[in-house]
């Protein structure tokens, strides 16, 4: 009984493993396998050259400023997305008055939610053809020209957003307006989650402690963080990995030939060098080294993560 489940399990999985790894693994490991060539992507043509492209990366000062965009957006995407879809979740959920029902979310939290939720529902170029037209750089553009009719700002010197390589807290102030999209476009899935896990808590331990007079930020910080530290944990490590592909916004919203990244580099990240030295430049094995550098990084990122954020489980 025992053989005949093993052999159909083994059969079950056979070929669904067997696409996996042709269409996953094999790729990834012809990745590592071009690194170490001078391959131009364009032709069979090419030399085995040793560790050379990634001597070449690790000196490679646009890298360097590439790497640093990303550990940017690495920190504040999933910090601020967790925090603000963790507050209005337990808001739309518990944060409501009590009365004789118990502990209820406030009023309308099923309207909010789907309020929140709608930018999910759209398309990554229908958010991307939205933004640039908010962020034009001309009185055409939706901020721009709200900003000008109330008269903050002058119609002949209009704000660049996208294309403002100012520093704001030393970080150029492009990077903080592609932030603003992806917190703007993920914290609804985010509500949404934590709303679903903060739904399974029983009421009758908020109203216990409410009894007991804690008030609703001391329920929040003792109650509904402790029991939702798993669902937490699995939406900081995807954003971390969302956050180290940030490509799609970059890539369509910010100026710049062949995957935006500018103006001057100033919002280039890992992903648009890695696509520009690709496609324009030719250079396929350094594309494939910087593939090869940003998957271990985020592997070892994603296990440092799970290690750090491990909590006992809490049961109710």
């Amino acid at each position: 009984m025992r053989h005949g489940k093993t052999r159909f399990v083994v059969g079950f999985l056979a070929l669904p493993l067997a696409l996996y790894v042709w269409y996953v693994v094999w790729p990834f490991a012809q990745s590592i396998g071009y690194s170490f060539t001078d391959w131009g992507g364009y032709s069979d043509e090419q030399h085995y050259i040793g560790f050379a492209n990634y001597v070449r990366l690790f000196n490679d000062e646009l890298i360097r400023i590439a790497f640093w965009h990303n550990v940017f957006f690495l920190i504040t995407v999933p910090l601020i997305t967790i925090g603000l879809a963790l507050f209005f979740a337990f808001l739309l959920n518990v944060g409501g008055r009590g009365n004789r029902a118990g502990i209820r979310g406030v009023w309308g939290s099923g309207v909010y939610k789907i309020i929140f939720f709608f930018p999910q529902v759209l398309s990554l170029v229908l958010i991307a053809v939205m933004w640039q037209a908010i962020y034009r750089g001309d009185d055409q553009g939706l901020l721009n020209g709200l900003l000008i009719k109330t008269g903050l700002v002058d119609k002949d010197h209009p704000l660049g957003f996208v294309a403002d390589p100012t520093p704001f807290l030393g970080v150029p102030a492009v990077l903080w307006w592609i932030l603003f999209i992806a917190v703007w476009g993920g914290v609804g899935f985010y509500l949404v989650l934590f709303s679903a896990a903060m739904q399974s808590i029983p009421k009758d331990i908020y109203e216990a402690a409410l009894l007991d007079g804690a008030k609703r930020a001391q329920t929040f910080f003792r109650i509904t963080l402790p029991l939702l530290w798993e669902t937490v944990q699995t939406a900081w490590v995807y954003l971390a990995i969302v956050a180290m592909d940030a490509f799609a916004l970059v890539s369509s919203i910010t100026p710049g030939a062949y995957f935006g990244g500018g103006p001057d580099h100033h919002s280039e990240l890992i992903s648009t060098y890695l696509m520009r030295s690709f496609l324009r430049n030719g250079e396929a094995g350094y594309a494939c080294a910087m593939g090869v550098v940003i998957f271990f990084f985020t592997l070892i990122l994603t296990i440092v993560s799970l290690w750090a954020t491990k909590r006992d489980k809490i049961e109710y």
